[in-house]
């Protein structure tokens, strides 16, 4: 069996991690081992932030929708709660925009919750 010489390989999968820690700070952005450590790292921090910002989206969502229903005299979780009595089915994505550019919407939004909250819950 013939000998194989990994120097190219090797290099470009260096090359690769060299590349990915260029603005790191200290021997991170050229020694290999230390670079491949770092982004090995930077990738954890990265997939975890990624499900980090659903998250904070969602909270903030939340807290734009609840200070608006506030200012009707509403609680946010009455709110929701109105809502999925009437059956109307938006997200909080949505009701956050409306909140802030649609507030004549929103507040028809609001009004069909009220009337809805008070109504028992009937089970199917």
């Amino acid at each position: 069996m013939s000998r194989v010489k990994r120097g190219v390989t090797k290099h470009a999968r260096h090359k690769k991690v060299i590349d990915a820690a260029s603005g790191y700070r200290g021997r991170r952005k050229n020694t290999f081992r230390i670079a491949n450590q770092a982004v090995e790292k930077a990738g954890q921090y990265a997939y975890i932030g990624r499900k980090l910002k659903k998250r904070q989206f969602r909270a903030l969502w939340i807290q734009r929708i609840n200070a608006a229903v506030r200012e009707h005299g509403f609680t946010y979780g009455r709110f929701i709660d109105g809502l999925n009595k009437a059956g109307i089915e938006v997200d909080r994505k949505t009701l956050s925009e409306l909140a802030i550019s649609e507030p004549a919407a929103f507040k028809a939004l609001v009004d069909q919750a009220k009337k809805s909250a008070s109504k028992p819950h009937t089970v199917k």
